[in-house]
């Protein structure tokens, strides 16, 4: 079991963290999170803010009643402001936010407000420190996501294939790359630790094939390695078919029927993880309490695949896949950049 106990270890990594955010001296940092957020991540964060010398301020929200028919995991779009322009106001004029809600402000409907006004946001994944104290910053890991992602926005196309029968095909015109590292130096940008993901939101209608999903890849909604095959079969972004016997599929087919939406089928975003620190086998190290799993959406040479919200084609929807797939080639304008699930060296 681990404690959930303030060690100046903890406070360490996070000061190192938040340094990599060009905070200065006196500079304003708005610390967000909600009833239910970790507290002990609040508390690192606050002392390691102020330990550079920072201006802290904390908003605490209330953890709103669930409006949805089922549970909300690991969706990236916190729902904690609510859109309270009061909020909103405050947070856009900080310096510097320290997100550490539930969800995370990745897509939140309010972060498009609160960059605008000139605000970077480092959001903390809801992990337990002993998890993040591994995710320490590399500039390495910064250049080759830079470089990945000047890499996928040149392209026309991204094909996804493996052994165990993937053949997925991803039109890049049109699609939105962003890349992450784990800190972000600029106003107006998010970015969230852990990092080293590069990730594409394709345009609409841009996504065909077969996923075939094998033993061992990673449901992280459900945080669970799969045990059975499961085979989705993709018609222009949507999951059409949920293929399977054994209780993945089933998992699968309940939890996305359970919304009621179309939108719950479709293709949310597609990329890959870079993060050489990152372990596959962490899932296994945690309890669900402790874990949301970034860690492994980053682990180098996953094909990260995942269903529900995609803003860059119009939908919106609060169910919500991600899962990285191990062992695929990844092709970009027919180049491997990753083969059988291992990087190749075209991003460095």
């Amino acid at each position: 079991m681990l404690a959930d106990r303030i060690e100046h270890k903890w406070i360490a990594c996070f000061a190192e963290q938040v340094a990599k955010c060009a905070l200065k001296p006196g500079e304003t940092v708005a610390i967000l999170s909600e009833t239910q957020s970790r507290a002990l991540n609040v508390h690192l964060a606050e002392l390691a803010a102020l330990s550079l010398g920072a201006r802290v301020f904390h908003l605490v929200l209330p953890t709103e009643r669930n409006p949805y028919p089922a549970p909300v995991r690991s969706t990236g779009a916190s729902e904690a402001i609510g859109g309270l322009a009061p909020v909103v106001q405050a947070l856009a004029s900080s310096g510097l936010v320290l997100d550490l809600t539930v969800q995370g402000l990745m897509h939140a409907r309010e972060t498009a407000a609160i960059l605008k006004g000139g605000a970077r946001i480092l959001s903390i994944s809801n992990e337990h420190p002993e998890a993040l104290e591994r995710m320490r910053p590399d500039e390495s890991l910064m250049a080759e996501v830079k470089a990945a992602v000047k890499r996928v926005r040149g392209a026309r196309e991204m094909r996804v294939t493996s052994a165990a029968g993937t053949d997925l095909t991803v039109r890049l015109e049109g699609a939105t790359t962003v890349g992450v590292w784990g800190w972000t130096d600029r106003p107006g940008t998010l970015a969230h630790w852990p990092g080293g993901i590069v990730v594409s939101f394709p345009a609409a209608g841009t996504v065909n094939g077969t996923l075939v999903l094998d033993v061992g890849d990673i449901n992280l909604t459900f945080k669970r390695y799969l045990a059975s095959r499961v085979r989705l079969s993709i018609e222009d972004d949507y999951v059409t078919r949920i293929e399977g016997e054994g209780t993945d599929a089933e998992l699968m087919r309940r939890y996305l029927a359970a919304w009621g939406d179309r939108e719950a089928y479709a293709v949310s975003h597609v990329g890959f993880g870079l993060n050489r620190a990152a372990r596959y086998e962490a899932l296994a190290m945690y309890g669900q309490r402790d874990t949301n799993g970034t860690e492994l959406r980053a682990v180098a040479g996953n094909f990260l695949f995942s269903t529900g919200a995609n803003e860059f084609a119009g939908r919106f929807t609060a169910g919500h896949f991600d899962i990285p797939v191990m062992g695929c080639d990844i092709l970009l304008d027919g180049e491997a950049v990753i083969r059988r699930g291992v990087l190749t060296d075209a991003f460095r």
